[in-house]
């Protein structure tokens, strides 16, 4: 009988999948080495397991002790079917930002989980980061992983994932394109496979909001470059110990948007239901398809499963309300056919604290102003306060003594590019007609987040 002795014992061996309607503009034949064949879905089932065990072979780790590591979510799984194995505890500290999805996933299979704040730095005591090693002090018999500075991490894919790849593609990889996050895939993989041919490019994907690609490029840790990012698994705001700079040729970034849009490709267009790194990676790939020819083969790893975004990036609401969702808007009807909020509007009698008071509860800008007849006039936000400067008791005053002229009006097939001249330094909206005494608001905004 063929059989495993426990769920670890199935880790690796993953697939290559040739990538065929995305890259067909890349000469290359472009290979995908799919790491959601994992028991735990992802690529940091190998590399959390080997640091386990490396850490039972020198004592770090204990009988009954307890796994503290800060995650993105992956290694956190990774880990739990080691501790759950094993007969360890394990918490998990994993930033705000990770999906609902991988923190429900990482409670099902028994860790405790701490959620802390992204948008802090590295050295601030709410910091994931930070939270992991002050735990690693308190907790009786407890180990802190450290997946960044853990050189295991890096050894397992030396030892694994690469000789697969090498023997895969019976020695004939020519480029490596991968995420990196914590450094070790990128560089434990780039190091077996330039031993066996130093002539392969080992290309790193980071993300905008990370520090990787301008540091490997100057030498320079550019603290301007760290703000909030959207993309999962990829990009730090740290150099991880684990992160082989020497190893890597150069490195690309991909937008959230981009990563996003090519996640969903993946899963409409190729059947492969990965995940938010995955999206990076392969828009990376084809950003890179000028270093290409026709008799290479390139290697692309896809980290995690797709079931871990549902909520994220497989979501028509979650990519709609980030402009993520690639639409097709060419007329003004397009551009206001998501806008579930009715027309608000002031009447010319009605006095300018009620137009002052309706803009803050809606949250606007500007408000068309209409009597009898339709509309007449326009507030906004500049209007209103060039009257206050010149009149404090302004408020008590009729809308009519201060508005501007009307919004101009167009028909609901008006094309963008027309409907965006008609709103200038005078004047930042446009009234759509929809029909019937119905009509929308297009503002400034709205053509900014349209395009």
């Amino acid at each position: 009988m063929k059989y495993a002795n426990n769920i670890l014992e199935t880790i690796g061996n993953t697939p290559l999948v040739k990538i065929n309607k995305i890259c067909q503009e890349v000469d290359a034949l472009v290979l995908a080495k799919v790491e959601t064949f994992n028991p735990g879905n992802s690529v940091k089932d190998r590399m959390a397991v080997k640091m386990i065990e490396d850490a039972e072979a020198d004592g770090r780790l204990k009988p009954g002790g307890t796994i503290i590591e800060g995650t993105s979510g992956n290694t956190g799984m990774g880990l739990a079917l080691g501790a759950i194995v094993k007969g360890y505890k394990l918490i998990c500290v994993i930033s705000d930002k990770q999906s609902k999805e991988k923190m429900d996933i990482l409670r099902a299979v028994g860790a405790e989980v701490i959620v802390c704040p992204t948008n802090v730095e590295p050295e601030d005591p709410r910091s994931y980061y930070s939270v992991s090693k002050r735990l690693a002090t308190e907790i009786p018999n407890s180990w802190y992983v450290n997946q960044y500075d853990n050189p295991s991490n890096t050894i397992a894919h030396y030892e694994q994932t690469g000789p697969e790849i090498w023997e895969q593609t019976e020695g004939k990889i020519t480029h490596f394109v991968v995420g990196v996050g914590t450094g070790g895939t990128i560089s434990g993989i780039g190091k077996y496979l330039k031993e066996n041919n130093p002539n392969i490019k080992v290309w790193g994907v980071d993300t905008y909001g990370s520090v990787f690609k301008k540091y490997h490029e100057t030498g320079i840790f550019d603290e301007n470059e760290i703000y909030p990012y959207i993309t999962e698994g990829i990009g730090e705001d740290i150099l991880p110990k684990n992160v082989d700079f020497s190893i890597i040729d150069g490195f690309t970034k991909v937008t959230d948007k981009d990563a996003a849009i090519y996640t969903r490709k993946l899963a409409k267009e190729e059947g492969i239901f990965v995940g938010n790194s995955a999206g990076a990676a392969i828009k990376g790939l084809l950003q890179l398809k000028e270093h290409f020819k026709k008799d290479d083969v390139v290697v692309v790893l896809f980290h995690d499963h797709g079931s871990r975004y549902v909520g994220k990036m497989f979501n028509d609401d979650w990519m709609r309300d980030r402009g993520f969702l690639e639409v097709s808007i060419k007329t003004a009807a397009d551009l206001v056919a998501n806008q579930p909020q009715p027309l608000v509007t002031v009447k010319t009698e009605e006095l300018v604290y009620h137009a002052m008071d309706r803009m803050k509860v809606h949250n606007i800008s500007q408000l068309p102003v209409e009597d009898s007849n339709g509309f007449v006039g326009a507030v906004n936000e500049t209007c209103l306060f060039r009257a206050f400067v010149a009149d404090k008791n302004v408020a008590d005053k009729p809308v009519k003594d201060i508005m501007m002229e009307a919004f101009p009006i167009v028909e609901r097939e008006t094309p963008i590019d027309k409907l965006s001249k008609l709103i200038t330094r005078d004047n930042d909206a446009v009234l759509v007609h929809l029909g019937q005494e119905k009509y929308h608001i297009i503002t400034k905004s709205d053509i900014i987040l349209a395009m």
